[in-house]
């Protein structure tokens, strides 16, 4: 079974299909989505949020991403898996960040990197496309950014929308083979896809976008009380858990679990 690559999926984009991906972190998940048509398998820093119960995505350590992202790309036969480079593992300097990308390729497997930021981590791009690693971009709302931007949606006027089009440009002549699109609006986001000539994948940024991620655990009704805006829950499996745990709990209590076809005798 041949594993999809950037060229693969720069292809599918000039065809004009529309670009799958989802955001998850474990092996079996990742093995459920791998035999649908899913193009992409990002592992996100957001593991923070969903996995191991933090506020943001900045106490991810780089030691979280990798396990995880390892996971996944062992889970998995056909999708491109793109590690999340974690908070500061790729900002103070050109030869950090080619170490720590190179650590997600040789140590987890990934086929690619994904970091935050538009024209001023444009160099550091550059120089990893240039030492063989693809890199996937991301604009928008940086979560990895949060104690200075917070969550607030960008491209409501048209200063903004200026930047965020130079932000995507420079990453595309930097060699990103995509850029995630997060939290802009609608309009916005579809004028700077139709700015560049890579694909771009929106998380509420609209259905202009060259394709879509969700994280998996919005999806499937599995993050707690709050819901992003951008996500729909397609299958409420946390209720199901509830009650198959609820039904566990009764049959201990009882005494009718574990029963003769549950024990060895």
């Amino acid at each position: 079974m041949k594993r999809s690559t950037v060229r693969d999926i720069a292809s599918r984009y000039k065809n004009g299909q529309k670009l799958v991906s989802l955001s998850l972190y474990d092996a079996w998940m990742a093995r459920i989505a791998d035999q649908l048509d899913v193009d992409i398998l990002l592992v996100g820093d957001s593991l923070g949020m969903t996995v191991l119960g933090y506020e943001t995505t900045v106490p991810v350590t780089i030691e979280d991403c990798l396990r995880h992202t390892g996971a996944v790309v062992r889970g998995s036969k056909k999708a491109l898996v793109v590690g999340d480079m974690p908070f500061a593992t790729y900002q103070s300097s050109v030869e950090v960040a080619l170490h720590n990308a190179a650590r997600f390729m040789q140590e987890a497997g990934a086929h690619a990197v994904k970091l935050e930021g538009g024209t001023f981590m444009a160099s550091t791009v550059a120089t990893l496309v240039r030492s063989g690693i693809p890199v996937m971009g991301h604009i928008g709302i940086l979560p990895q950014c949060v104690n200075i931007k917070g969550y607030k949606v960008v491209g409501r006027d048209s200063v903004e929308v200026g930047e965020l089009i130079e932000d995507a440009k420079s990453l595309e002549e930097a060699g990103a083979f995509a850029v995630v699109l997060e939290g802009i609006q609608s309009d916005a986001a579809k004028k700077i896809s139709e700015s560049i000539n890579i694909p771009t994948i929106g998380i509420g940024a609209g259905s202009g976008c060259s394709g879509q991620i969700q994280v998996a655990h919005d999806m499937l009704g599995l993050s707690g009380d709050f819901l992003p805006k951008h996500a729909k829950v397609f299958a409420d499996v946390s209720s199901q858990i509830e009650s198959a745990f609820r039904e566990y709990s009764a049959e201990v209590k009882d005494g009718s679990f574990p029963s003769k076809e549950n024990s060895f005798e």
